[in-house]
């Protein structure tokens, strides 16, 4: 059993996919009458690092929150830059900024949408702290040939894998690498828990960090917390991810062999659907080892061309606006004229797992129409 898209005639961008274990596991949560911090949120984190194949993962309430406790456990603050690229979603930036660092924008790799490790050196300076990659619609990014460069200068590597649970980096899963690693959970992706997040911290101390970071500072467990003091130790948030997101996550982990063919098989249809238009161009995600979360393409005149394809019911997006052009983020732009010219190209095509193949074929179908009355537009 699975959770279809609303009825409507439009063809939706993302829509979650539920397996149909999801709902009975939420309310066996809500009879328990726990709806905090829970075993189950610990089981979760268990399965999971042992799913990356690592000793220890740490569940919060969101991707963003995944980063910024991840800043704060890498002791990022005022007067440290973070390299970062602009072409991520906004929580990325903002995210840095909540630490009090600055973002120092860099450009992309067209292809693939993801920093290289040449951009990254070549934007060290005296004052960087961190670099933030951002592993686009899936792809995972290796920095590893740099990694031994950014430590001597005391630089940490903290991937934003919102997109990539799951993915591979060379024959290992992305967050077993030893970057500091953060994942998200929201609703349309890979695995959802609804909402949520992960951290995969690089030492025990960082654990330690983000577990009183995420529960207000707090160190004891629920249980120690049943007597009379209560002990507060440090600074902190209320980051926790409830029992009833843990459920939700648990009972799609279970599945998630079956959420890595479909999505692989999807992205390949549409590869090879899109073959036969002139003027397209997929963005790489390295489909035989990442779990891909997005289908995007490049197109001429993306604007008309998004119109169009919106009056034909067909919901293409645009992930995402680069963030150095953003007037929140003014005061750190720089000129990136390679994102800049992706960030007027790029479309994102309908992407989940409710898609058939006919389906596909129609959008495909739709996107070529569109170009053509994009092309006639003068």
């Amino acid at each position: 059993m699975t959770t279809a898209p609303a009825a409507s005639g439009t063809q939706r961008n993302a829509s979650p996919y539920l397996y149909g274990q999801e709902a009975a596991a939420v309310a066996q949560v809500l009879e328990s009458g726990q709806y905090g911090h829970t075993a189950l949120t610990e089981e979760f984190e268990d399965r999971v690092a042992a799913f990356l194949g690592v000793t220890d993962a740490v569940a919060v309430s969101s991707g963003t929150a995944a980063l910024h406790t991840a800043l704060l456990a890498a002791r990022v603050g005022p007067g440290d830059e973070v390299i970062v690229p602009s072409m991520t979603f906004c929580a990325t930036v903002q995210a840095i900024r909540a630490v009090g660092a600055t973002p120092r924008f860099v450009e992309i790799n067209p292809a693939t949408l993801c920093v290289d490790q040449q951009v990254v050196l070549d934007a060290v300076t005296e004052s960087t702290a961190a670099v933030v990659p951002v592993l686009f619609g899936g792809r995972a990014v290796d920095l590893s040939p740099i990694h031994c460069a950014l430590e001597e200068r005391g630089i940490a590597v903290i991937e934003d894998a919102a997109h990539a649970f799951g993915s591979l980096n060379g024959t290992r899963r992305v967050g077993a690498t030893g970057a500091l690693t953060c994942f998200s959970f929201g609703p349309i992706k890979n695995l959802t828990c609804g909402q949520g997040g992960m951290v995969i911290p690089r030492t025990p101390e960082e654990a330690d960090t983000i577990r009183r970071l995420r529960l207000l500072g707090v160190t004891q467990s629920q249980t120690e917390r049943a007597s009379t003091t209560c002990r507060v130790d440090s600074f902190g948030l209320r980051y926790q991810l409830s029992g009833i997101n843990a459920a939700i996550g648990l009972a799609q982990l279970s599945h998630f062999d079956t959420t890595v063919e479909t999505r692989r098989r999807l992205w390949g249809t549409y590869r090879d659907a899109l073959r036969t238009l002139e003027g397209v161009t997929l963005v790489d995600v390295g489909p035989r080892t990442a779990v891909p979360h997005l289908c995007q393409v490049r197109v001429g005149r993306r604007d008309q061309v998004f119109q169009e394809m919106r009056s034909r019911e067909i919901g293409v997006g645009v992930h995402y606006p680069p963030n150095h052009l953003q007037p929140a983020f003014a005061p750190w732009r720089r000129a990136l004229p390679i994102t800049e010219q992706v960030g007027q190209e790029i479309l994102s095509l309908p992407f989940h797992q409710h898609l058939t193949e006919d389906q596909i074929n129609r959008v495909v179908a739709d996107l070529g129409q569109a170009i053509k009355t994009a092309r006639a537009v003068r």
